[in-house]
């Protein structure tokens, strides 16, 4: 499935571009005032091939999984949250449940990897195994493995378009993914661990310099291709990490928007992007994570986050956060008069 599906990745629709840089230039305010809100226009116009795009039906892919290298005291939560907090997003309690009633928004919760038996109505259940496998000891998952997760990401989005989905956020749940996620930024980004770990859950100094020395482990203990993302996935990633990969891959395949919600994802990103180059189109950015190496990352994707609060949730909550955003561009795009409507001259660019 993965490599028919990166056959289906495409390019941008050049023309309702085009003609949606002509409507925006002839609203009633200064050329190029809307800023960036006129760069999500047009790349929704350029993903869709619709000049008045529509995103009313929104959805957050929570991938769920638990990490081996948890037992290495890489984080300040016990393993069981991540199991609790998959729970919880069925009561309706966590954050990303406020956030999505909020926002309108659907969240769609996968168990991918979960060591636990979890049996919710509604779950998507497509677990790969109970947890990958201690990367400070070897790799945290085989290749086979890493592609099977890909594709889970990948046939989620299919499910999603099928249902009318057409604007997507990406989340996670599982104890210790900060660290899983250090180490696969650390080789894409070919970077320094000590620049790229961070607090995750609220770390102690010494459990900070813990944690990077286990990302350093890792890595040296894998030996991870940079040049093969799949490698870096399954070697140094998690389950959690490998799905959000195929979701960034089987949204650009099925041409719906999507965006990052923090470290976790914007690693995932990262790695589908290595994967298929052109998936870089049909990703946004949503906020600036108080993780280190998350600003790193979107660098190097050549992204710069909408909103700036210093969040560090997860579960999707920057991404459902940043659908308010993608609304009010729309709403002012599709909505505001013209300058023949309020018969003033148009502005026209100087020199």
């Amino acid at each position: 499935m993965l490599f028919e599906t990166l056959k289906s990745v495409g390019d941008l629709y050049t023309v309702p571009m085009e003609m949606a840089q002509k409507r925006l230039d002839s609203l009633t305010k200064p050329l190029g005032s809307l800023g960036r809100l006129e760069d999500i226009i047009k790349r929704l116009a350029g993903i869709t091939g619709e000049v008045f795009p529509c995103v009313d039906k929104k959805a957050v892919v929570i991938m769920c999984s638990d990490n081996g290298v948890v037992e290495e005291g890489v984080s300040s939560c016990p393993k069981d949250v991540t199991s609790k907090v998959t729970r919880n997003f069925f009561r309706g309690i966590t954050g990303i449940n406020a956030f999505a009633k909020h926002t309108g928004s659907d969240i769609v919760v996968v168990d991918i990897g979960v060591d636990d038996d979890i049996d919710c109505e509604g779950l998507v259940k497509r677990k790969i195994r109970k947890g990958t496998w201690n990367i400070a000891k070897g790799p945290a998952m085989t290749r086979e493995e890493a592609i099977k997760a890909i594709e889970v990401g990948i046939s989620t989005v299919e499910e999603l378009s099928k249902k009318g989905i057409n604007l997507l956020g990406t989340g996670e749940m599982g104890i210790g993914n900060t660290t899983t996620s250090s180490a696969v930024s650390t080789i894409l980004t070919n970077s320094k661990a000590e620049d790229m770990v961070g607090r995750g859950a609220g770390l102690s100094d010494e459990a900070l310099w813990k944690k990077i020395s286990i990302v350093k482990k890792a890595i040296e203990v894998n030996r991870p291709d940079a040049s093969d993302p799949i490698d870096v996935l399954s070697k140094v990633g998690g389950f959690d990490i490998a799905g959000l990969a195929g979701c960034f891959i089987g949204a650009a395949a099925y041409r719906i928007p999507i965006l990052i919600d923090g470290f976790i994802s914007a690693a995932a990103a990262l790695a589908a992007v290595r994967i298929e180059p052109k998936v870089i189109n049909f990703i946004f950015p949503s906020h600036g994570s108080a993780e280190p190496g998350s600003k790193k990352v979107l660098e190097v994707l050549g992204l710069e986050p909408m909103l700036n609060l210093k969040m560090r949730v997860g579960e999707g909550t920057g991404a459902a956060l940043a659908f308010h955003v993608f609304d009010c561009a729309l709403s002012v795009y599709k909505n505001m008069g013209t300058f023949e409507d309020a018969y003033i001259e148009q502005y026209r660019p100087q020199g």
